[in-house]
């Protein structure tokens, strides 16, 4: 790979960073609930004296992060799958080349 490639990758990694930071720190009081949200509700209603033994650490500025984040957690897994895949078939097939 030249110098000016590795540049240019490095350059889209940070764009795409600036893309996804964008959305997390200006969208507030988004309109989203999710399971989380629901299960609260319910035990809350069950049970009105229930406490929390567990608080998040940061609080996100909207529903529609939470959703944003297991995205990005789902294509993370798909890539790190596809990866494993990937060299798993490669390395098969580099191997019967050397042998031939």
């Amino acid at each position: 790979m030249s110098k000016k490639q590795i540049v240019l990758i490095f350059g889209l990694l940070a764009l795409c960073a600036a893309i996804l930071a964008y959305p997390l720190l200006t969208i507030r009081d988004s309109e989203f609930g999710g399971a989380d949200g629901a299960a609260e509700e319910l035990i809350t209603e069950l049970n009105p004296d229930y406490e929390p033994w567990a608080e998040s650490l940061i609080q996100l500025p909207g529903g529609e992060t939470e959703s944003l984040l297991f995205c990005l957690q789902a294509a993370l897994g798909g890539m790190v799958l596809g990866g494993g895949f990937g060299y798993l078939i490669a390395r098969k097939r580099y191997r019967k080349e050397e042998a031939a």
